[in-house]
């Protein structure tokens, strides 16, 4: 958003320090392209190219023919506060009750209440880099003090305990991260964990925010969540969503679990803001959960399909520097070959410059790896048909091989 003079003169500080989402930005350039009458192929949106299974939208047209119209509680149907807890011991191991969730509108919401709840003005909070473009901007509303750590290529971008331990000083209050990771798809094993979890035990003023809302949409089969580390598990806030693994984006459905007290304090910092979220989406959330992850698990053996494929692709395009993501949906190669390289006059002196460029000459819309923390990168979305992510590919080398 570009401020005039006149916006700056009323808006407030906070708005105005506060950036655009990349993510959305880029899609909204799509649209616009495409609305001028070419086919864009939008590679940019974190969003599953499938549909809602069936009986989780039959269960909300139940819930509209029974009533379910009115305000629920703040925090969540009670029903579908223990359909999580369920979930939780089923699938990892976990022993939230349901007064420890607060169900959100959307997994975003889940982190900016636990931001807001935990962080004072001043604190250091550490983001593992590449991050979510959301995160260091949520900090920053909550006055906090954003402290990313760069995870190495060679590492499939993930931080290290050792890493971790450097970073944290006596004005660390939050360690944040995801996993499987939006962007790089990195996913952080059972072993890493615990590393990072002993080098937290030594704080234990530190608190963790443990994004997990692609955990279904994980190819090396291991989903291990760090609250089950008893060490710190209290001083943990995990955090997941219907909108990756059961497809269910525009339903705006998320959630966190955690110790009575931060569950607590989130309800009502959100009690203030939202209240509770649609009850006809909270019905169609208990629903899936009821049913299994078996939808889950077919869209994540597509994914794995697509990554391979998109992979091969990528892997013969000339500067390319890629790795073997193991979850989510995205492809994160560092470009930075491409750096200082130029068309027709324009020099590509960022990986902004280049992600405009493949958008112009390829109508591929894809995300900077600006927003994400990693500069030299772009982050390609395979949540499309085999045939959109080979015609892109297709795309961009023919565009890519114009620079020179």
């Amino acid at each position: 958003m570009r401020e005039t003079e006149e916006a700056k003169a009323i808006l407030s500080d906070r708005i105005l320090s506060l950036a655009e989402s990349q993510t959305i930005a880029m899609a909204k350039k799509a649209r616009e392209l495409a609305a001028k009458g070419y086919d864009v192929i939008n590679l940019s949106f974190g969003e599953p190219d499938f549909q809602t299974p069936q009986y989780i939208k039959d269960a909300a047209k139940q819930a509209i023919d029974e009533g379910f119209t009115f305000y629920t509680p703040v925090p969540g149907y009670p029903e579908l506060r223990q359909e999580i807890s369920k979930k939780f011991k089923r699938d990892n191991n976990l022993d939230y009750a349901p007064e420890q969730i607060v169900v959100s509108t959307g997994a975003k919401q889940s982190i900016a209440n636990a931001v807001l709840c935990l962080v004072n003005p001043g604190d250091e909070v550490i983001i593992f880099s590449p991050y979510w473009v959301s995160y260091e901007e949520i900090v920053k509303l909550a006055e906090g003090i954003p402290v990313p750590i760069m995870g190495r290529l060679e590492n499939d971008y993930k931080v290290t305990a050792e890493q971790l331990e450097k970073a944290i000083t006596s004005n660390t209050k939050l360690v944040m991260y995801s996993s499987p990771c939006n962007p790089t798809g990195a996913v952080f094993e059972e072993e890493e964990l615990r590393a990072i979890a002993s080098v937290l035990e030594k704080y234990p003023q530190v608190h963790v925010i443990a994004d997990e809302i692609y955990e279904y949409i994980n190819f090396s089969g291991k989903h291990f969540s760090i609250a089950n580390i008893d060490a710190i598990r209290d001083r943990v806030v995990t955090v997941n969503g219907f909108s990756k693994g059961y497809a269910m984006t525009g339903w705006r459905v998320g959630y966190l679990a955690a110790s009575r007290e931060i569950a607590a304090a989130c309800d009502k910092m959100q009690s203030q803001i939202t209240s509770g979220t649609c009850s006809i989406a909270q019905k169609a959330g208990a629903a899936a959960l009821k049913g299994g992850n078996a939808s889950a698990l077919e869209m994540a053996e597509a994914y794995r399909r697509r990554r391979d494929l998109v992979l091969d692709l990528m892997n013969d395009i000339p500067g390319f520097k890629t790795y073997l993501p193991n979850g989510a949906f995205y492809i994160f190669p560092d470009v930075s070959a491409y750096f200082g390289k130029q068309f027709e006059g324009k020099t590509m002196e960022s990986a902004e410059d280049l992600s405009m460029f493949i958008l112009s000459d390829a109508h591929v819309a894809v995300v900077s790896g600006e927003a994400f923390g990693a500069p030299q990168c772009i982050r390609f979305s395979f949540a499309a048909s085999d045939e959109k992510l080979v015609e892109a590919m297709r795309r961009i080398k023919n565009s890519l091989a114009k620079l020179q």
